[in-house]
């Protein structure tokens, strides 16, 4: 064993995974930078350590000093203690006043942070304020170091200490070590796999209930992921089974003593149901029931009078299909209204709203996204709110609207039905009273939600409410050829593609992925802002069927960012280097900062002495510590679920057989109605037709639509 000491003078690579990194040490006796790697994640700038490893020579690299273990103290000259204090370890603490400070304490400037900061107050420029910033982060990097090193010592990835520390604090590692499991199901972005790494390195029985019934968990969570309500139970016990390395009469024995607690429900023989999902479905049925038994207060009014004065009134004559529309709407509790782009959704919404108007009813809007939401509004000249806004959700007091306190309207019509998944479902028709008209509308044949359930289609499926299917497109949208492929796409037509000059619908056929790459590169930076005059970084989106490969949303990330975006003020979190004025999207519900998944942001600024970053979503900006980035994603390129609920003035499109286990038709068609003024579909004939003729969408195990009709 070798032995290295001295000052960590810079930290040239980190990867957030799994904690390897590059330092460069000053040691005496070696006149330049020392390469230092291992797992030393935790280390900062200025640090002093003491080294335990091996030296190796790297043929790319040269001659490195490999860690295996090491200790950290703290500097002991004025330079090294501000280089320390400057190097970002302590929120409020920069380089600026790095200098002050120690400027005004010198060497015992340590000791008095950690005993007596209340005398940063006599340093020039930092205020009460940021002394208890200072006070609270300092308190808390000593306490993280001990997580890092505990997780280091159980050969886990420091980039898990922060939400560990954040979600338990001080007491972090006692929880960690009573059960590690735990951390699964407390903190996001620990799936079962860490927390299992973590356990089986601190010795946990692998035939242990706590572990084969966190195994059970999660194998029921990632059923939810893929859509489902819930599983089969042999399929689930098998799945458990495969992953825990256990017998299958382990997992079956703890699905039972599961059932037995009731931490997991089962319907009939085999539907095994985390608890919201089945509470969830069996309330919406429940709900639609108690909404539809309500007779309307609007069903003695004569409809077709009121539709003659709406039509006199706006000068316009709806169809047969749209007069149906709106006299269900008027006489019916419950209604659905689907149909594709071009059909006059919005047109026959607008005279649903204003139908009720005239009849003196309170009319409330919604949709699932604030971009769906914005568009509601500017459709309508109404004001339409997210459904979590509409709810008034806060994540401590959950939803304040609710059966206790329900939403005070007559008639609530929500936009992009197709998005909500069974549990958001629940919670809105909680808080809608039985003498409430509802009316969903929505297209049932793009993608269904990304969360659980089918809604929208099994509540059509059920056949025991009112649907009102729109199929003509009206004449102002056939000169479209977005339109107009659209809906060959949905009948398994192949597309026109021979895109004019004044066509809106282009195909550039390429097989080649990295010549695709070049084409995509061109198409956002060159050939389509040149044509149509438009800004890519705000009117151009790429849709892609996958996250992953040379052609899927995250490589295409790089390459536009380096493209499109020239800033060179940025922050690196979990390999990904955000800049100012990249366009991102966050990707889980954060309830905190009144953001959700799938919203669409700018990054507006970047403090690197708060280690803090400014995120604006539409109007509204929202700050974000810089540990939380992993809840956002950059967005030049996202894949065609997360676009749901969205329009986009030009969008390009790489389909490509790479991408063959995605490639269905309701995800093409979903993707052709997300453009407004142009759609570019890259790829390969072969591929399109594959999408084109696979029309068996993956089905997903729900029972509402089976509820419905037994009740």
């Amino acid at each position: 064993m070798d032995y290295l000491s001295g000052v960590v003078e810079r930290i040239t690579f980190i990867n957030e995974e799994n904690g390897f990194s590059v330092v460069k040490i000053k040691s005496k006796g070696f006149s330049d930078l020392v390469t230092v790697v291992g797992n030393i994640a935790s280390v900062n700038v200025g640090a002093v350590v003491s080294l335990q490893g091996e030296w190796k020579y790297d043929s790319k690299f040269g001659k490195q000093f490999n860690v295996h273990h090491y200790k950290e103290t703290i500097p002991a000259t004025v330079a090294g203690i501000e280089k320390y204090l400057g190097s970002g370890l302590i929120k409020g603490i920069g380089p600026v006043n790095a200098k002050r400070i120690v400027k005004a304490f010198k060497e015992d400037t340590i000791r008095v942070i950690d005993e007596e900061p209340d005398r940063l107050i006599e340093v020039p420029g930092i205020g009460i304020k940021r002394v208890e910033m200072i006070k609270e982060a300092w308190q808390n990097q000593k306490e993280i170091k001990n997580v890092m090193l505990f997780l280091q010592s159980h050969g886990v990835s420091t980039a898990f200490a922060v939400k560990i520390f954040k979600t338990y604090g001080s007491d972090s590692i006692n929880i960690v070590k009573d059960n590690p499991y735990r951390l699964a199901d407390d903190i996001w972005g620990i799936g079962f796999k860490t927390a299992d790494k973590i356990a089986q390195n601190m010795g946990y029985d692998k035939e242990s209930y706590a572990r084969i019934r966190s195994g059970v968990m999660y194998a029921l969570n990632e059923f939810a992921n893929d859509g489902h309500c819930f599983a089969l139970k042999d399929e689930l016990i098998k799945k458990a089974s495969e992953l825990l390395e256990v017998d299958l009469e382990k997992a079956e024995t703890t699905v039972k003593c599961m059932l037995e607690e009731k931490s997991i429900m089962i319907e009939g023989e085999d539907a095994v149901y985390l608890p919201p999902f089945y509470y969830s479905e069996v309330g919406v049925a429940r709900r639609i029931r108690e909404i539809t038994e309500t007779k309307s207060a609007y069903s003695f009014y004569n409809s077709e009078d009121v539709i003659e004065n709406l039509q006199r009134e706006c000068n316009i004559q709806y169809d047969e299909v749209q007069i149906e529309a709106i006299k269900n709407a008027v006489v019916s509790k419950f209604m659905v209204l689907t149909g594709g782009p071009g059909t006059g959704k919005t047109t026959t919404t607008l005279a649903i709203i204003k139908a009720f108007q005239r009849l003196g009813a309170a009319v409330l809007l919604a949709a699932p996204t604030g971009r769906a939401a914005k568009r509601m509004s500017e459709a309508t000249g109404m004001e339409a709110k997210t459904i979590h806004r509409l709810l008034e959700y806060s994540p401590q007091d959950g939803y304040k609207k609710n059966e206790d306190n329900p939403l005070e309207c007559d008639v609530l019509i929500i936009d992009e039905t197709s998005m909500i998944d069974i549990i958001l479902m629940y919670n809105l028709l909680k808080a809608v009273s039985n003498n409430t008209v509802v009316v969903l509308v929505g297209d049932v044949d793009q993608l269904p939600s990304v969360g659980a359930g089918n809604v929208l289609k099994d509540v059509i499926e059920s056949e025991t409410v009112t649907v009102v299917r729109l199929t003509r497109i009206f004449r102002q949208a056939q000169g479209s050829a977005i339109v107009t492929n659209a809906h060959k796409i949905n009948h398994g037509e192949y597309p026109i593609l021979k895109g004019g000059k004044n066509s809106d619908f282009f195909f550039i056929e390429e097989e080649n992925p990295e010549k695709i790459v070049e084409l995509v590169r061109q198409l956002c930076s060159k050939r389509l802002p040149g044509y149509y005059k438009v800004n890519p970084l705000n009117d151009i989106q790429v849709l892609c069927p996958m996250q992953k490969g040379v052609v899927g949303a995250q490589n295409l990330n790089t390459v536009l960012q380096e493209t499109l975006n020239s800033c060179n003020v940025s922050i690196k979190y979990g390999g990904t280097n955000y800049k100012v004025n990249d366009r991102v999207m966050q990707i889980k519900n954060n309830y905190d900062k009144n953001v959700f998944n799938g919203d669409m942001g700018r990054i507006t600024a970047i403090d690197h002495e708060e280690k803090t970053v400014c995120i604006k979503f539409d109007d509204v900006e929202v700050e974000y510590d810089v540990t939380e980035l992993d809840e956002v994603t950059l967005a030049y390129a996202v894949t065609v679920h997360k676009s749901q609920g969205s329009e986009y003035g030009f969008v390009v499109a790489p389909f490509t057989m790479q991408h063959y286990m995605m490639l269905q038709r309701n995800l093409l068609y979903t993707c052709v109605t997300r453009a407004k003024k142009a759609f570019v579909l890259i790829g390969s004939k072969k591929a399109l037709g594959y999408c084109i003729r696979n029309s068996k969408s993956a089905d997903r195990n729900t029972k509402l639509a089976e509820r419905l009709r037994q009740v």
